[in-house]
């Protein structure tokens, strides 16, 4: 399965309170070995630096709580506090479908309420670029759909992100969250490993000028999977570990486990058994959230 981004309630992630946060960071720190600095992965465009962490979408009351709640999982709750700005103005109403297409994807459930909250979504939509925006919420449910093994909706997937691409201008903020949903299709659905490295690094290029650390967290995830697939341990780790870090750093708890998992399937033997240990503890500990993860835990690797 894929982890996405990117771009929600829920689960037992719902006793824990956005008033009084639980902070697990310095938990799985004092846990996870620390990555060796290696160079940066061809794979990946070089850049100067890692960009300012950025978890939620500026420094408003709102959106701090609508992070804390989604980091955790509670995209139900997150969702909540939109809706009221969400019944006039088009872009909470595409964060609140965003969030709820989120909630799909780590728990495979809450399909009707998505595909509502989407159609509102579109129904607002004024320009091209709220109307690409809600194009790529909805090619990315049904991508959801389709590797979670709901329904295939691959055809779906397909046009609403070419018409998605079609609306977004290449210097548009949405263009890489895009290019990186086109990545997960190409490599998921197509199994064109190729094509979703290109647009892998056109999503990484993208985040870096954007300073969007959350989606580096998954480009970083799939361009070392790619790398993996192609036995380059070094690289696969550096790009895992990088994930990691970013993930850690923001607070995003719901996507810590994934990417625990993931780096353990690139380490030496030693590591990836206190990573997998790791990647359980906490997998339990939000609820058994991202429900494809057990699989993982258990067998192969995540798809997200």
């Amino acid at each position: 399965m894929a982890d996405t981004a990117m771009p929600g309630s829920a689960d037992s992630a719902d006793s824990v309170s956005s008033a009084d946060p639980v902070d697990f960071t310095d938990q799985l720190r004092s846990t996870a070995p620390v990555p060796v600095p290696v160079p940066g992965p061809a794979s990946a465009p070089e850049v100067p630096e890692v960009p300012p962490v950025r978890g939620f979408e500026g420094d408003d009351p709102l959106d701090r709580a609508v992070w804390r709640l989604r980091s955790r999982g509670c995209w139900d709750d997150a969702a909540a506090l939109l809706e009221p700005h969400s019944v006039r103005h088009a872009s909470a109403a595409l964060r609140r479908a965003a969030l709820l297409v989120e909630r799909c994807m780590f728990t495979t459930t809450g399909w009707a309420e998505a595909e509502d909250a989407l159609r509102h979504a579109e129904a607002l939509a004024g320009d091209d670029d709220e109307r690409g925006g809600a194009a790529c919420e909805r090619g990315h449910l049904a991508y959801a759909a389709t590797v979670l093994g709901v329904r295939d909706r691959a055809d779906e997937a397909r046009s609403a992100l070419g018409r998605a691409a079609a609306l977004l201008a290449p210097a548009a903020a949405g263009r890489p969250l895009l290019d990186f949903r086109r990545g997960l299709m190409a490599e998921h659905v197509a199994d064109s490993p190729d094509a979703a490295r290109a647009a892998y690094r056109r999503a990484h290029a993208g985040a870096t000028a954007q300073g969007d650390a959350l989606l580096l967290s998954f480009t970083w995830r799939h361009l070392a999977g790619l790398a993996l697939r192609d036995g380059e341990l070094t690289e696969a780790r550096h790009g895992f570990a990088e994930s990691l870090r970013i993930r850690e750093e923001l607070g995003f708890l719901i996507g810590t486990a994934p990417a625990l998992a993931a780096l353990a399937d690139a380490a030496p033997e030693g590591d990836a058994d206190r990573l997998r240990a790791e990647a359980a503890r906490l997998f339990r500990l939000m609820g058994g959230v991202p429900t494809w993860l057990a699989d993982h835990l258990s067998a192969t690797p995540a798809a997200t």
